[in-house]
């Protein structure tokens, strides 16, 4: 299955074959090196000093799961959140940010209780999740933040 990486110097999605996934990938259109970019598809691990960077000057809508490995409600929705991932492919970027470790961005959102899914477009915050919300409740507000 190819990776799809969106270049965060153009915003152009470049499609990596599984064949040259060991090599050092670069933008199709500017030449920019996307090592260490995230990936749509899946979900992301993400730091405290990654956030701004990753989450709000993203060129596409970001969902970010704030959870602690834990609490059970976290671990049941983390598999939800893979497939959903996979399935949005490259109209958004998943990210999981462990609260427990990374608890800058956690107090910046005065996240409460985990599991906390903040949707993001434009850098900014249009929604929020507290709880293991059913996929069916995700979905919809994943639709949502794509229109």
């Amino acid at each position: 299955m190819p990776l799809l990486i969106v270049c965060p110097g153009c915003g152009a999605k470049n499609r990596i074959p599984p064949e040259k996934q060991h090599l050092a990938p670069k933008c199709g259109r500017c030449g920019q090196s996307l090592a260490g970019v995230p990936r749509c598809g899946i979900v992301n691990p993400l730091t405290d000093a990654q956030f701004r960077q990753l989450v709000e000057q993203s060129p596409l809508p970001v969902v970010v799961d704030f959870y602690s490995p834990t609490c059970g409600p976290c671990r049941m929705l983390a598999p939800v959140l893979d497939a959903l991932a996979n399935e949005y492919g490259s109209r958004l970027l998943f990210f999981k940010l462990d609260t427990s470790t990374q608890q800058m961005s956690a107090a910046r959102f005065q996240i409460r209780g985990v599991p906390t899914l903040l949707l993001f477009k434009d850098g900014q915050v249009v929604d929020q999740l507290v709880g293991a919300a059913p996929r069916a409740e995700i979905v919809q507000r994943l639709d949502l933040l794509l229109n």
